[in-house]
């Protein structure tokens, strides 16, 4: 692909993107209508599916924009250990108040799959019309959440932090249950500001595991 080709793409899908973000607010993906965002986007139905051959695709594409995002953030302002699993839940709660819809239907999304999906691809002209400001965007790994917590876990153990006796991969599914469970019952319940609850719940199992 043309370095010329590459630019418009990563326009179309960014700005597929944003429309979908704007379309949604707060409500839920289920209501989010093709042929509205392809007028917002201003393309046509064919080119939308070129870029995302599901509707579903671009719920795998926003959050791995957002472990973009997290990874930006935390090349210029790192955190390791449980400072690193706070500072997840709370953008991760940040994002949940602005776009409840779109995380639950993510997870509902993936609960359908038997298999993790295969990572939605970020060029380089995507990183730069998102990050403009940012230098060395192409060295920097997009994780997924399953890998942050992971090397958050390990940073942890490393530290003194947890010092109970186990499989790292164990200790990095508790987390991510509670992570999965915290947001769950908080939307079921009602349960606001989920800050402060999905603190709550870590500093319950890290207590656990010390």
């Amino acid at each position: 692909m043309s370095k010329i080709r590459s630019i418009k793409a990563a326009r179309i899908k960014t700005k597929i993107l944003k429309e979908t973000k704007f379309l949604i607010g707060k409500g839920s993906f289920k209501d989010l209508y093709v042929a509205e965002l392809c007028k917002r986007v201003k393309i046509s139905k064919v080119t939308l599916f070129k870029y995302f051959p599901q509707k579903e695709d671009i719920l795998l594409y926003y959050f791995r924009i957002w472990c973009l995002k997290l990874a930006v953030s935390l090349k210029n302002d790192p955190r390791e250990g449980l400072k690193g699993i706070y500072y997840l839940t709370d953008e991760l709660s940040e994002e949940y108040e602005a776009h409840p819809g779109l995380i639950l239907s993510l997870m509902g999304y993936i609960a359908t799959m038997e298999k993790i999906p295969k990572p939605s691809t970020v060029k380089i002209e995507e990183r730069k019309l998102l990050f403009p400001k940012e230098d060395n965007l192409d060295n920097i790994e997009i994780k997924s959440i399953e890998q942050f917590i992971e090397g958050f876990v390990l940073e942890a153990i490393f530290y003194r932090e947890i010092t109970k006796r186990g499989d790292t991969n164990d200790l990095m599914n508790v987390v991510l249950s509670q992570i999965y469970g915290t947001i769950l019952t908080a939307h079921q319940h009602r349960i606001s500001p989920l800050k402060l609850y999905f603190r709550r719940n870590i500093d319950a199992i890290v207590t656990g595991m010390k």
